[in-house]
């Protein structure tokens, strides 16, 4: 934005008028100014790992980020961004959980549960698995209220533990209990029960619901970004409900690799949160299996993936981040209804 001061006779004959005035737009310029450091306009935003919530007319949508990122938005089309993390002083535990950890925080989830907003998010370092997975609450996402430390819900050890504490995703069962789906590689996608503070519950363990391959699975390549994380290349758990079925979204291969990635979106079901979640073909997808929904048309994306599901305006809405092939393979936000029949789910055209 640009503004033009002119001064001339008229300003000087004009005198205290023209002065109320000049200065008036000096106070205006500096507030935008103030404004414009703290936000930024955008269509198509950069994320990864994007998640979204709906509160009073206002979407918010979280990723991962320095402090996480956060965006808002009237329509879904025009996104403002906030310059500053949504955690702008990081717990002192996460340092203490995770050596090393900084700012960066990973793979936030967002539920509103008992009239309260939690927001999970995870702390790690690439191709560990020394991690944890952390909660924030607050009470209205539209308020200035800054967000509150609930603590950690999970953490896991490189050496003790063969799961990885990143990637959380809370579910509510039609029951009213809560769960927590996490997990990235070592032995899969993780489900385990929590208590009414969405902390793990008392004499509960993370169970494996998912894998990329089947254990016995002959001939799995080497992962190319890690050797300590192992080959079974599946994390970001989603589970959705719907008419009577419990959904599993995982994302498969690899993400963060921009042009190089191989990321793409599975999918299977169960009756039961619990699982089994098998494919449209009765395949276990704790033994490797999964139908395939959505990966890069290698021309607008060169891969897709870490969903979130909702339903949005009365329809079940998919976003993910798409790795821009136009923009040289930046992770950008990606919107797909779904269209669900009697044996499973497809995106709409």
């Amino acid at each position: 934005m640009k503004f033009q001061l002119r001064y001339g006779l008229h300003s000087i004959a004009t005198g205290f008028r023209t002065l109320s005035w000049t200065c008036g737009l000096l106070c205006a310029v500096a507030a935008y100014g103030q404004e414009s450091m703290r936000s930024f306009a955008v269509d198509t935003p950069s994320v990864h790992d994007p998640v979204m919530a709906f509160e009073n007319g206002i979407y918010h949508l979280y990723s991962t980020g320095n402090g996480l990122s956060h965006y808002t938005s009237h329509d879904m089309k025009h996104w403002t961004g906030c310059r500053q993390g949504v955690i702008t002083d990081i717990p002192q535990w996460t340092h203490d959980s995770v050596p090393g950890f900084t700012q960066h925080v990973w793979a936030p989830d967002i539920i509103q549960f008992n009239g309260r907003w939690y927001l999970s998010y995870a702390c790690s370092s690439f191709g560990k698995n020394t991690s944890a997975i952390g909660l924030l609450s607050k009470s209205s996402l539209n308020s200035d209220e800054p967000w509150h430390d609930e603590g950690c819900i999970l953490a896991s050890r490189g050496g003790r533990d063969n799961w990885n504490a990143i990637d959380p995703n809370v579910i509510v069962a039609q029951d009213g209990t809560p769960w927590l789906a996490f997990g990235s590689f070592w032995d899969g996608i993780q489900l385990v029960r929590l208590d009414s503070s969405l902390h793990v519950a008392p004499g509960e363990r993370p169970f494996t619901i998912a894998r990329r391959y089947a254990p016995t699975h002959p001939n799995v390549a080497d992962n190319p970004t890690s050797d300590e994380a192992g080959p079974n290349a599946i994390e970001a758990p989603f589970i959705y409900f719907h008419r009577g079925w419990y959904y599993l979204f995982v994302s498969w291969d690899y993400c963060c690799q921009g042009m190089k990635s191989t990321y793409r979106i599975a999918v299977g079901r169960s009756r039961q949160i619990m699982g089994p979640y098998l494919d449209s073909h009765g395949r276990d997808m704790l033994k490797g299996g999964g139908d395939i929904l959505f990966e890069g048309d290698k021309k607008e994306f060169e891969a897709v993936g870490h969903c979130a599901v909702y339903t949005m305006k009365g329809k079940p809405m998919l976003i993910c981040h798409g790795y821009s092939i136009a923009r040289g393979g930046t992770p950008v936000l990606v919107k797909r209804n779904l269209k669900f029949n009697a044996h499973g789910l497809s995106l709409a055209k």
